[in-house]
């Protein structure tokens, strides 16, 4: 037998005393007969048990089979429950331990020296003996390397196109806006699903940190979702040199991505006055070195002013909706 002390029942803390199991047997049981607990059954079921995901994983990974014992039938597992009497009154009782670690490592030896070498009453045998001959070549290879145990969760598409996953957030596409996705998350990557289907690899981020692909953003969000400010500094030079240069004195700052939204407001400028008058409105700033993008908008205001001003204004005609071309109204002189 092997005896593993736990504080928790968690799908974590019993992947561990699998793993404990394992190195202490050298191999891995080819079936495993677990109760109804939530660690491991999600929904028990007589014939068909719902099984946790992440231990559904870690049962794949190490290539055993799950055949959870029915509920309230202690006759499916009788062997486990027959020894817990045993291990109460032979090892725990009268003991007194400094901390979990040390009870582990008792309990180990225990098993070895005392449970492994005692004359079992049905068998008449010692167990450790008749594991050593016959079942050890049953069981098998041991793993590896430790298995790497991934938490799933069921996160909402926010607003931002980003979902929460242990605290760090990752985007998903923007078609699924209101959704919520599966997350499965372990120690190198998050993977997000939907419907069954990946949609999105993402590398896994200490706790307030983000991972963001811009194809999942709208188009024309990624620039100032991602703080990509070499590519807004180029959006801005491609209406102008001192239109790229104005751009660039905005963003000249320790924190530059505060003054993206003045430098979406200069391209905005450029949409709505034209690139070569905002072009030259940037160069007469830049030789003054005021660097405002509200100065911008003011002198083309003014500009516009006055080119109205200048111009005389159109005289105002009205075509009525009879009026006839003067040519109609002409004669001509008769001879006499």
């Amino acid at each position: 037998m092997f005896v593993w002390p736990s504080f928790a029942q968690t799908t974590e803390a019993v992947i561990e005393g699998f793993e404990a199991a394992w190195r202490y047997f050298g191999g891995v049981f080819p079936v495993v007969i677990p109760d109804s607990m939530k660690a491991i059954v999600t929904a028990a079921d007589n014939t068909a048990p719902r099984l946790n995901d992440t231990f559904l994983e870690y049962a794949q990974s190490r290539d055993f089979i799950i055949d959870a014992a029915r509920i309230r039938t202690p006759t499916d597992k009788p062997r486990v429950e027959r020894v817990v009497p045993y291990v109460r009154n032979n090892f725990f009782a009268g003991e007194t331990f400094i901390d979990l670690s040390d009870v582990r490592r008792r309990a180990e030896r225990w098993c070895t020296e005392m449970a492994g070498m005692r004359v079992h009453g049905t068998t008449c045998c010692r167990p450790i003996e008749a594991f050593r001959t016959e079942e050890r070549s049953l069981l098998l290879p041991a793993p590896a390397e430790p298995f790497d145990v991934p938490r799933w969760s069921h996160p909402k598409v926010h607003r931002d196109f980003h979902v929460e996953v242990l605290r760090a957030i990752y985007s998903a596409p923007h078609p699924l806006l209101g959704q919520r996705v599966r997350a499965r998350a372990d120690a190198k990557s998050v993977k997000l699903y939907f419907k069954g289907e990946l949609i999105r690899v993402h590398p896994r981020k200490a706790p307030g940190q983000r991972s963001t692909n811009p194809e999942d953003l709208p188009k024309g969000t990624e620039v100032y979702a991602t703080r990509d400010l070499d590519k807004l500094r180029q959006m801005a030079a491609g209406h102008g040199p001192a239109v790229g240069r104005y751009a660039a004195g905005l963003l000249d700052t320790p924190l530059p991505w505060t003054r993206m939204r003045q430098v979406y407001r200069l391209l905005g400028l450029v949409k709505k006055w034209g690139a070569d008058r905002v072009d030259q409105a940037c160069h007469k700033a830049l030789e003054t070195e005021v660097i405002d993008v509200n100065l911008i908008a003011r002198m083309l205001e003014r500009a516009k002013e006055a080119d109205d001003t200048q111009t005389p204004p159109a005289p105002n005609v009205v075509q009525g909706r009879f009026a006839r071309q003067a040519a109609e109204f002409e004669t001509k002189a008769t001879r006499r």
